[in-house]
């Protein structure tokens, strides 16, 4: 997991400076990076959508996730905890949770977040990873500066999410079949597109209830190429 520590490090070091940077951002300059970082978000989400090869196992698997996700109150939940956090802190900054969580999907949905902790699982290289920890560097610099410390605590559920997949690949020990990892991508692609609505302030969307999508579409795909293929 040296490609993981290595980015939550990156992550609470741009952050760190981020905050730095937050003090003396005027409100027209954080509206204007918000909303690149919202049409940025909608291209990279769109471009990997673009990759799925079962459309219709997707939006199953973002439907019943969604259903999931609402059932057990996924969003509520992380809000809790996301104020539960900040009140222990006693920081009264009013978007730390959706520091949290918007930064949190932004660094986890990627692709470089799931090709880079299967291949470090599997023991091959962590340069992917490495490489994703630059880039999160920058960007956990310009979140911060807008939406404060809660980006910086996203290295927590980075540390589960993306050190969970790479512990998981080591213990399975097989190749993953490309198709789980092009339609985990593809699905990633579309909470990234709708987490993109939020920053633009298009619509309101609860992205946090998708997340088990992931797990489904993991199940499904499994299920059609062991019993289809």
């Amino acid at each position: 997991m040296v490609g993981t520590l290595i980015n939550a490090s990156a992550i609470i070091a741009g952050s760190s400076i981020g905050m730095i940077f937050r003090k003396n951002l005027p409100k027209k300059y954080e509206i204007i990076y918000f909303q690149a970082v919202g049409l940025f978000t909608l291209l990279l989400g769109f471009q990997m959508a673009l990759g799925l090869s079962s459309p219709l196992l997707v939006l199953f698997s973002l439907i019943i996730g969604g259903f999931t996700g609402a059932k057990i109150k996924l969003d509520e939940k992380i809000d809790r905890l996301g104020d539960a956090i900040k009140t222990k802190m006693k920081n009264e900054n009013e978007r730390f949770t959706e520091g949290l969580t918007t930064a949190f999907l932004l660094f986890c949905m990627g692709s470089m977040t799931i090709v880079g902790a299967i291949e470090e699982g599997f023991g091959k290289t962590s340069d992917l990873l490495l490489t994703k920890s630059i880039l999160d560097f920058f960007s956990s610099v310009m979140l911060a500066s807008g939406l404060g410390i809660g980006v910086l605590f996203s290295f927590v559920p980075l540390l589960l999410f993306q050190g969970g997949i790479t512990l998981s690949v080591s213990i399975i020990g097989k190749d993953i079949p490309s198709e789980i990892i092009s339609e985990i991508t593809a699905v990633g692609g579309v909470i990234l597109m709708g987490l993109s609505f939020n920053l633009l302030q298009i619509k309101e969307m609860k992205i946090i209830n998708l997340l088990p999508s992931l797990v489904f579409i993991c199940l499904f795909v499994w299920l059609k190429i062991r019993f289809f293929s």
